[in-house]
């Protein structure tokens, strides 16, 4: 075999060659069978000792140097194993005195070369042409099977050895192959080459298996750092698929857009399932068949073939997907029949499709596809993640055909609210003029203008003037009942005085009491005075429940009134001494047309005063409430706010920082502005956007309470128009609102948003983040409690 100057093997002609032909003709210096040694004998033992304790200890300092400069290489290169190998191998190849080291690991059914010493470029080349296969045709592919030390002392006179190429280029004679085991697994081998005839013996076979053991150590600490890696790949993946759920979550939770939750759905499912485009559909029970609804990274001429193509329930794939209630891909196009919408995809280029059912319960609600332009199978990963938000995309769709609905009938009923005021209103003047007839023209003829009267005349005119009169109440309160419903009962805030209201509406049944025998006491708090209130409604009420007292008391009986200051609310009770009300009628006396069993009343009712009243008390801000016991009488009891009228405990100076509060409840109005009360701000009221926004610009506050839901220009609208405006864009806006939109209004610009009901806590410590509180804060808000 030719071995060129330069050969496949890089010389290292060394000691150990030298060594090995001392040895050996020391060994063979002294004939067999020779007598005791003479004294020259005994020296010239000692010295071949000596000379063997001597290798002894160079070779074993150069295993301890080399295992060494193993630890050194992989502590310091634990993230390049290539350099650890490389140590190893050129290790190996200098303490076993050979000219060259390969380590090999097995890919498949044969190896690849990871690191070499001592070998030509031109080798190398070869053996990535031309690999080595996992079998007996080589020494590598004999060790990895036998899982031992495989050795041939002669390459070119083993018939067994059949690699001839690679015999040839590297130019070896002498070759040996450890396997690298990991748990008994063979994952590669060290070889060792000599360019001489020059076998292994016992000591470099053992050291060659220790080297090939560190060798698979840095094998396995490959394979860890490639599972440390794709599990860190994972759970990366998995955090970002959590966190595009939790967006699409919020966004469900927030809007009510249909298109704009199904385009963050569609947009995020492409984007963590690895694929290049996708689409959402919905569902058309009617029609059989589904509707893209959204898309993302089409082309708009795609998108308008989607749309125009007509995906059927029974004949497309994404149907049956549909019907079976189950993902079905599609991992190449060109495999498979192409229904209309596939092949709408096949011909703009995408070759794989993944179809997920949106399903609620057991309804088809849509479709979310996903495609890619490249075949390929779908991981059970991705159909999982894309089931998940299949099931985002059912709720957001549910939610918004409710919210659909909802205004549909939204709609429809203020059509019919408005047909039954208008048609109230028409019959109110209809039925006003006759009854201006009938009613006049009786009191005419009682005063008998005309003539005397019979006792039956006066009788029956005393009938008809009662009935005209019962009618006309129950028209009055038909009307104001269809205002207060339908919304358009406008409230007229004045001051006036409660004791005086009392007084009023005690005059105005005090005269049907006295026929009766029955006696009416009023207890006022003398503290009692101004209330900032609807008064005509105020009145309204009184009257109503005092001529339901005075009606369902016996003859002889007593009716109490009171009035006290119960925190900022002003509570009225009427009391009689009436039969009572039956447990299951407590309820029910307030609905439209019901008195309940109170006992025969003296004086036909309406059955709309109680209606009435909680209607009207609601739109003043308060309640009503009832307490009854059957045989002992019954109490009913009503609190309104009493506004501003009602001294405070704080008065804040003029000159005070201003806080703008805009909120079309008064309730919700007074308590925001008791939480505010002893923290050294002026509290600026506004009940609508337009009026809130004009306070803003007109006294520049150090922050702004905004509710959301106000009547004209909402509070979107006004939180718009002041993160517009550069005089009013730096005003913290701290959003206090029934509506849970809290993504929503932070983007608009509002510094905190908190959801009805707000506690004192949680407004004072949102205005304190945003720095719109004094720094003396803390004293003067526990100075306020205190007081």
């Amino acid at each position: 075999m030719a071995r060129p100057d330069a050969g496949a093997l890089e010389h290292d002609v060394g000691r150990g060659t030298v060594r090995r032909g001392d040895s050996k003709t020391a060994r063979d210096s002294t004939p067999p069978g020779e007598g005791r040694p003479t004294m020259a004998g005994h020296g010239a033992a000692d010295e071949a000792e000596l000379e063997r304790l001597r290798r002894a200890r160079d070779d074993a300092t150069d295993q301890f140097t080399a295992a060494n400069a193993v630890l050194t290489a992989l502590g310091r290169s634990a993230m390049d194993p290539d350099a650890v190998l490389d140590t190893i191998v050129d290790s190996a190849r200098r303490l076993c005195r050979a000219q060259a080291a390969q380590v090999y690991l097995i890919d498949g059914d044969s190896f690849t070369l990871a690191s070499s010493v001592g070998v030509t470029d031109a080798f190398r080349r070869h053996l990535e042409a031309h690999p080595i296969r996992v079998d007996r045709d080589t020494m590598v592919g004999r060790a990895a099977t036998d899982h031992s030390v495989q050795q041939i002392a002669d390459a070119q006179e083993d018939p067994a050895y059949r690699r001839r190429d690679i015999q040839e280029i590297a130019g070896f004679r002498t070759v040996i192959a450890a396997p690298m085991l990991l748990d008994d697994e063979v994952v590669g081998a060290l070889s060792l080459l000599r360019s001489d005839v020059d076998p292994f013996d016992a000591s470099g076979s053992a050291l060659l298996e220790t080297f090939a053991a560190q060798a698979a150590v840095v094998v396995r600490h490959v394979h860890l750092l490639a599972a440390l890696d794709t599990r860190g790949a994972e759970l990366g993946r998995r955090v970002d698929q959590l966190e595009a759920l939790s967006e699409v979550g919020g966004l469900v939770s927030s809007s009510l857009v249909l298109d704009e939750v199904l385009s963050t759905i569609i947009k995020n499912a492409v984007r963590f399932s690895g694929c290049d485009g996708g689409s959402v559909m919905e569902y058309i029970e009617d029609d059989h068949s589904f509707s893209v609804r959204s898309a993302y990274a089409s082309s708009p001429e795609l998108l308008t073939r989607l749309r125009e193509v007509r995906i059927e329930l029974e004949t497309t794939l994404v149907g049956r997907a549909a019907r079976e209630r189950h993902p079905i891909a599609v991992p190449d196009l060109d495999d498979v029949d192409l229904d209309p919408h596939l092949a709408v995809l096949h011909d703009d280029g995408w070759r794989s499709v993944l179809a997920v059912p949106v399903l609620r319960g057991e309804r088809i609600i849509g479709a979310l596809v996903v495609r890619r332009r490249t075949p390929g199978a779908f991981a059970p990963a991705t159909v999982d993640f894309l089931e998940t938000f299949a099931g985002q995309s059912a709720l957001a769709v549910t939610n918004a055909r409710l919210f659909r609905e909802l205004e549909l009938k939204s709609a429809e009923l203020e059509v019919v609210s408005q047909h039954k005021s208008d048609f109230l209103a028409s019959m109110s003047h209809e039925l006003r003029t006759p009854l201006n007839a009938v009613i006049g023209f009786s009191e005419v003829l009682l005063e008998r203008l005309f003539g005397d009267l019979n006792e039956r005349q006066e009788e029956y005119l005393r009938d008809i003037l009662s009935s005209g009169q019962h009618l006309l109440e129950l028209l009055n309160e038909i009307l104001d009942l269809s205002k207060v419903e339908a919304g358009r009962m406008e409230l007229e805030p004045s001051t006036f005085s409660v004791p005086a209201a009392l007084d009023y509406a005690i005059a105005m049944v005090r005269g049907r009491a006295t026929v009766h025998g029955i006696t009416i006491t009023l207890d006022v708090d003398p503290a009692l005075d101004m209330v900032e209130s609807d008064e005509l409604k105020f009145k309204q009420v009184l009257v109503n429940l005092l001529s339901n007292a005075v009606k369902f008391t016996p003859d002889g009986g007593h009716v109490s009134v009171g009035a006290h200051q119960v925190g900022r609310d002003v509570e009225v009770t009427v009391r009689d001494d009436g039969p009572g009300i039956a447990p299951e009628d407590r309820e029910r006396i307030f609905e439209a047309f019901q008195q309940g069993r109170r006992g025969a009343p003296k004086e036909e009712g309406t059955g709309l005063g109680l209606t009435l009243c909680r209607r009207l008390v609601a739109l003043l801000g308060g309640r009503i409430w009832l307490e009854t016991e059957i045989g002992a009488g019954s109490t009913f009891g009503f609190s309104v706010p009493a506004g501003t009228a009602v001294p405070t405990t704080t008065a804040p100076r003029v000159d005070a920082p201003a806080i703008v509060v805009v909120d079309d409840d008064r309730a919700s109005l007074d308590l925001l502005a008791a939480y505010l009360d002893g923290l050294g701000v002026r509290v600026v009221r506004a009940r609508d956007g337009r009026a809130g926004l004009d306070a803003v610009r007109s006294t520049l506050p150090v922050a702004v309470v905004l509710d959301i839901r106000l009547p004209g220009m909402d509070g979107w609208a006004v939180l718009e128009h002041l993160k517009a405006d550069s005089t009013t864009r730096d005003i913290p806006v701290v959003v206090a609102s029934i509506l849970d939109e809290r993504p929503r209004g932070l983007a608009m610009g509002a510094s905190e948003y908190l959801v009805k009901p707000v506690g004192r806590d949680e407004l004072v410590s949102a205005l304190r983040r945003a720095d719109a509180l004094p720094t003396d804060l803390g004293t003067a808000s526990t100075e306020g409690a205190r007081r």
